[in-house]
């Protein structure tokens, strides 16, 4: 196999390789958020407008032209997949409380929250027209089983937030639920439109799920130690919510009394001062727990091209390994 692009060009390698499909998907997106209630394409064009790397509906397009679709129902589930992806952005900004979403100002910030979770709701129900239009049940099934689990997984992160007795296991379904989930319904679904056989469309599903589950890794070690233009976030976000993810966990792992005392008084009574978050930090470089968990992005990702590798050398599996690089290559 070929080398994958640098991982710095690898998401520009992707997106020309189908840009002609992104471009359709576009207007598609645009079209569907459409609504005679003006606040609605107000709301969600502001999130749109706020940028975006349309990763997830990239590897919809480009696991179907892997796969050798040619028709075009990719580019109708790819603004499906994205439109999925949009609605628990909106909601999550309420949950989380953020102010920021990809270095602007969130959308529940600048319209409030109720139009946030009711513009959510819309764009759920337009992923839903464009699954039923589509009228294949097998694709129905993965994009609403999908929409669950991603609900699923919020749901048990609320339950598991401020608790350092959560487990790495908790942690990881959290995970696979919130963002490994659509990752892999994206490439699936690009394997299951070229009527691939069952095991190509169970490599695109693992390939994409531990991308995914890669993808969140790096996010949750970034969020203490990344500057915000770079994470499109305010550091620390995670912390100041109290939010159990990996550094945490390995950190409370190898903590003393201390230590430990440390992290349920900030993550578990929320009792923060200025400074914590710097000694946060701290704590995990001396204990290495961030890049333990870069280092375990990596190994989600090594299994993320082996699932590549029963598909044909060629330019869509190598910008696809591309992606895996450029996902991890963001902690540098």
């Amino acid at each position: 196999m070929n080398p994958a692009p640098d991982p710095e060009l690898a998401l520009e390698v992707l997106t020309d390789l189908v840009r002609t499909d992104l471009e359709a998907c576009n207007r598609l997106i645009v079209e569907r958020m459409q609504s005679p209630v003006a606040l609605i394409p107000q709301l969600a064009a502001h999130l749109v407008a706020a940028g975006g790397k349309r990763i997830r509906p990239l590897l919809t397009l480009a696991a179907a032209r892997l796969c050798g679709h040619r028709g075009q129902r990719h580019v109708a589930l790819a603004a499906c997949v994205e439109f999925i992806h949009t609605a628990t952005l909106l909601h999550d900004d309420v949950v989380d409380e953020s102010a920021l979403r990809r270095g602007a100002p969130s959308a529940n910030a600048v319209f409030g929250n109720k139009p946030s979770v009711l513009v959510g709701d819309f764009l759920f129900a337009r992923a839903f027209q464009i699954m039923v239009a589509d009228g294949s049940l097998r694709v129905l099934d993965i994009l609403a089983t999908a929409s669950a689990t991603i609900a699923e997984g919020e749901v048990l992160q609320l339950v598991t937030q401020n608790d350092t007795a959560t487990t790495e296991e908790q942690y990881l379904q959290v995970i696979e639920g919130k963002t490994a989930a659509l990752f892999a319904a994206a490439t699936e679904v690009g394997a299951v439109v070229a009527e691939r056989p069952q095991a190509e469309a169970e490599a695109m599903r693992e390939y994409g799920h531990c991308l995914g589950v890669a993808f969140q890794l790096v996010d949750d070690a970034l969020d203490y130690s990344a500057s915000q233009a770079a994470l499109g976030k305010t550091v620390g976000d995670d912390f100041r919510e109290g939010k159990i993810t990996l550094p945490v966990l390995l950190a409370f792992a190898t903590a003393d009394e201390t230590e430990r005392g440390f992290w349920r008084r900030v993550l578990e009574e929320r009792d923060q001062s200025e400074s914590d978050l710097d000694r946060a930090i701290g704590l995990m470089q001396a204990r290495g727990t961030l890049q333990a968990t870069i280092t375990r992005a990596r190994e989600y990702g090594a299994r993320a091209l082996e699932a590549l590798s029963i598909f044909p050398d060629g330019a869509e599996r190598r910008a696809l390994a591309g992606i895996v690089e450029f996902c991890i290559a963001r902690a540098r």
